[in-house]
């Protein structure tokens, strides 16, 4: 799948992270069936479209610099890629004119050239997506059609359902609800909010 690298910072165009690697599986992974997730969840998982070959561009190694990225765009646009595919972004929003992944889309899709961008991980917070460019699209890592629900049954007898993801058996044996701090090796202060 992938057909060609290149890195724009010291060292060299290898997934040193394995965030490179996580991204090009989201856009090409081969169908993997029967995954899950710590045996829950059962399914075929693959990325968007496994077929495609992906041509990579390190453009980050601490820091993202806005000349780097563009130079990026560039390279890609001259390469002749068919789409653009980047996981790179801040927790804060900038105007579309500072913004080199907002310019760098927009060159590209001037030439015909969708940019796929993620949204950021602060959410599923309100007002947490950072890409907002109208000429990108803008995605979440990845979804799924499954709840994972979990139930607790209290001494008393009453049931608490929520969502967690729970794959052990506990086999008939009771546990005392705890402080979550209480129960930790360590913890620091939390303050919250009232």
């Amino acid at each position: 799948k992938l057909i060609g690298a290149r890195h724009y910072s010291p060292g060299d165009a290898r997934d040193s992270s394995g965030h490179g690697t996580h991204t090009a599986s989201i856009a090409a992974g081969n169908a993997v069936p029967n995954a899950s997730f710590f045996e829950l969840g059962y399914g075929t998982m693959r990325g968007a479209v496994p077929a495609s070959r992906i041509a990579a561009y390190r453009v980050c190694a601490g820091e993202c610099r806005d000349d780097v990225l563009l130079s990026a765009f560039d390279d890609a646009m001259a390469d002749g890629v068919d789409i653009i595919t980047i996981s790179v972004g801040s927790i804060d929003v900038y105007p579309l004119e500072e913004d080199p992944i907002a310019i760098g889309a927009f060159h590209a899709m001037s030439r015909g050239i969708l940019t796929v961008n993620a949204a950021g991980n602060t959410g599923p917070n309100i007002a947490s997506v950072t890409s907002v460019a109208p000429w990108m699209l803008t995605v979440a890592a990845s979804t799924t059609n499954r709840v994972f629900v979990t139930k607790v049954v209290l001494g008393d007898g009453k049931t608490l359902v929520g969502k967690s993801v729970n794959v052990f058996d506990l086999k008939g044996k009771k546990f005392p609800l705890v402080y979550g701090k209480s129960a930790a090796f360590s913890a620091s202060k939390v303050k919250c909010a009232e």
